[in-house]
């Protein structure tokens, strides 16, 4: 796929402004099909902490100040996907998807995973045309600053 966005490392510096976009999309995307007391500890300082948190693992697209997309790489998982709300309909999405891929390639990762809340259909309907299977539900944890919060999601899987 051509024109694909370049990943770049995360900085400190753009913390404030990729939380603000992930904060955004996760609202967007969460807020009505996850449980209240999860949807509670999702604030803008949370999305901040979990970034600072996890700097090495982040990957973003787009000019400094001015995300366009993030993605966060644990192991062999996408674990985190988020393209800024203007760019959604745009197709940028499947190429940061590729971007995103590429990068798991280069790390060496030939079976990758992500996992997508139980609801979120449109990004259910997202990962499937981008070649992602979805393998079932499986209960995970999920971090919050009040620790470990279980929840339902979808297994996505793929052969990179």
């Amino acid at each position: 796929m051509s024109d694909l966005p370049e990943l770049r490392p995360l900085t400190g510096a753009e913390i404030d402004a990729t939380a603000r976009m992930w904060a955004s999309g996760w609202r967007d995307a969460h807020l009505t099909i996850v449980p209240e007391e999860l949807a509670r500890l999702r604030t803008l300082p949370d999305f901040r902490r979990r970034l600072a948190d996890s700097v090495g693992d982040c990957l973003i697209a787009g000019a400094e100040g001015a995300p366009e997309g993030f993605v966060r790489l644990i192991g062999d998982e996408l674990d985190q996907f988020y393209v800024a709300a203007a760019l959604r309909g745009t197709g940028y999405a499947a190429r940061l998807m590729a971007a995103a891929e590429d990068a798991l390639r280069a790390r060496g990762v030939r079976e990758a995973h992500l996992i997508c809340t139980v609801g979120n259909d449109r990004a259910a309907r997202f990962y499937a045309r981008e070649g992602w299977r979805n393998a079932g539900v499986v209960n995970v944890r999920v971090e919050t600053s009040e620790g470990p919060f279980p929840l339902d999601v979808w297994r996505f899987d793929k052969t990179l």
